[in-house]
């Protein structure tokens, strides 16, 4: 029995000591076979292997041979020039192993995030997730091989991660697969809705394949998709506290650890722009929304080192009780003054009693009209009547927008809605309004020497002014008080 387990030690010794212990390459999920490369760009691909490695790129649209090396921590990065929109390229790394990373197309690459409403699938899968409208067709008609989708698992962090985790089942949603797959009725079920009605608007008009990135979680806050940075130039220091003393749980949404876990690992791959649909779980601190938001913008565009545009949209009509939800639609108004930023306005298609509303094809589509008009040039409408100035003699208010050089109409045929008007007491009275081309004029009887008007500030309005293109007109006030 002794020599027995003599024998069994040195046999042990000799893997350990005899046999090199060479780590292998290894790669982030998000860079895998079928990826969208963002096309015409200077695209990063990293990972990591023993320290001091040498790994060598080499991919089938360029002769040339990149090298590069790990660093001390076995880090390693290297930058690829890509080519016109098409594929499927191979990509193939060498170092101690072999990795081939096949049918990876170039095309338009986008990140898609926010809170319950970007993450809502199309099909129905929770009491929650009730399903789109019209879910069983769009899911059974959504074979779109150069759609390629990646979704991030739900995984809070206590620190920032290099990788991307499947996460946990949420809102019925399942962990997410962290891998590139191609849109089809299986893969698109349980994506985000609006990401994917974006992505497929985008791909129509602009012929080109598109890679769209899923980071979305429901009844999540601004605060906890901030990184750190931003909440500490905020003051925010009891959120602070919070991320830093509370244990790690990865269901837990707390300050800064979405963006640690599911914005932060997707900093280093290229993509073109952003899109977001958050504010619900803000609306109670509202007056706070418009610093926190901006912040969290730019912070993202530091961290992934240039200024990408981001378009988001603006909460929809919903009962939400004892809060007013207008200010924090106009704190999100507000955040136009960020540069490279654009606002989907949704109070035409929004439901009082469901925060959740259905005709999520309708706000992809105008997210995707931001981008078509604003990054690829298409000559399209991409908003709706935004207000820009108003101004008050004998009686009335006279109010004029950006985006209304076609004229303003409404979309029942009625004169405009939800008009309010106040004067020097501070009581806004319902008005009367009408259409003269571009501007409204708005007036009450019973308030003579008018100062100021408020359109659709409210809960849940259910508005009617547009252009003439369809686009509604989002909530205004011209007061302060």
């Amino acid at each position: 029995m002794k020599k027995f387990i003599q024998t069994v030690c040195l046999l042990l010794l000799l893997v350990l000591f005899g046999t090199p212990c060479w780590a292998d390459i290894r790669l982030p999920r998000l860079v895998g076979p079928n990826m969208v490369l963002q096309r015409n760009a200077e695209v990063t691909v990293w990972g990591w292997a023993d320290p001091g490695e040498e790994v060598r790129i080499t991919c089938d649209w360029r002769d040339e041979v990149i090298q590069t090396a790990t660093d001390a921590d076995g880090r390693w990065q290297a930058r690829l020039v890509t080519a016109e929109a098409g594929g499927p390229h191979t990509l193939t790394l060498v170092g101690k192993n072999r990795i081939a990373l096949t049918g990876i197309l170039f095309g338009e690459v986008w990140l898609a995030s926010g809170q319950s409403n970007m993450e809502m699938p199309l099909a129905k899968v929770s009491g929650a997730y009730t399903g789109i409208k019209d879910f069983e067709k769009e899911i059974a008609e959504a074979n779109y091989p150069q759609i390629r989708l990646f979704q991030v698992g739900n995984f809070s962090s206590k620190t920032p991660l290099d990788d991307v985790e499947t996460g946990i089942t949420m809102y019925g949603i399942p962990p997410a697969p962290c891998r590139w797959q191609p849109c089809t009725p299986e893969t698109v079920a349980t994506f985000s809705s609006t990401a994917y009605f974006f992505a497929r608007h985008l791909h129509q008009q602009l012929k080109v394949p598109v890679g769209i990135i899923d980071a979305s979680w429901g009844g999540t806050s601004a605060e906890c998709w901030t990184p750190a940075a931003g909440l500490k130039a905020l003051g925010y220091t009891a959120e602070l506290e919070q991320a830093a003393q509370r244990p790690q749980q990865s269901n837990q949404k707390i300050p800064t650890r979405l963006y640690n876990g599911m914005i932060h690992p997707l900093r280093r791959f290229r993509i073109r722009g952003a899109i977001w649909y958050q504010g619900e779980s803000n609306a109670g601190r509202a007056d706070k929304y418009h610093e926190l938001f901006a912040t969290m913008i730019r912070q993202w565009r530091t961290a992934f080192g240039y200024e990408f545009p981001f378009y988001f949209v603006q909460i929809a009509p919903f009962n939400y009780k004892n809060l007013n939800a207008a200010f924090l639609r106009e704190a999100q108004l507000k955040t136009l003054s960020v540069p490279k930023t654009g606002m989907v306005v949704t109070m035409d298609i929004g439901n009082c009693r469901d925060i959740h509303p259905k005709n999520k094809q309708e706000v992809g589509r105008r997210l995707a009209l931001l981008a078509l008009a604003k990054d690829y040039g298409l000559p399209v409408v991409y908003s709706g009547p935004l207000f820009r100035r108003c101004s008050f003699a004998d009686g009335k208010a006279r109010v004029q927008f950006d985006h209304a050089a076609g004229g303003l109409t409404t979309r029942d045929g009625k004169p405009p809605s939800h008009f309010q008007i106040a004067g020097s007491d501070r009581v806004f009275r319902a008005a009367r309004a009408k259409i003269e081309d571009d501007e409204v004029i708005v007036w009450s009887d019973e308030v003579p020497a008018p100062q100021a008007v408020r359109y659709a500030f409210t809960n849940c309005p259910e508005p009617n002014l547009i252009n003439k293109e369809g686009l509604p007109a989002s909530p205004f006030r011209t007061d302060n008080w």
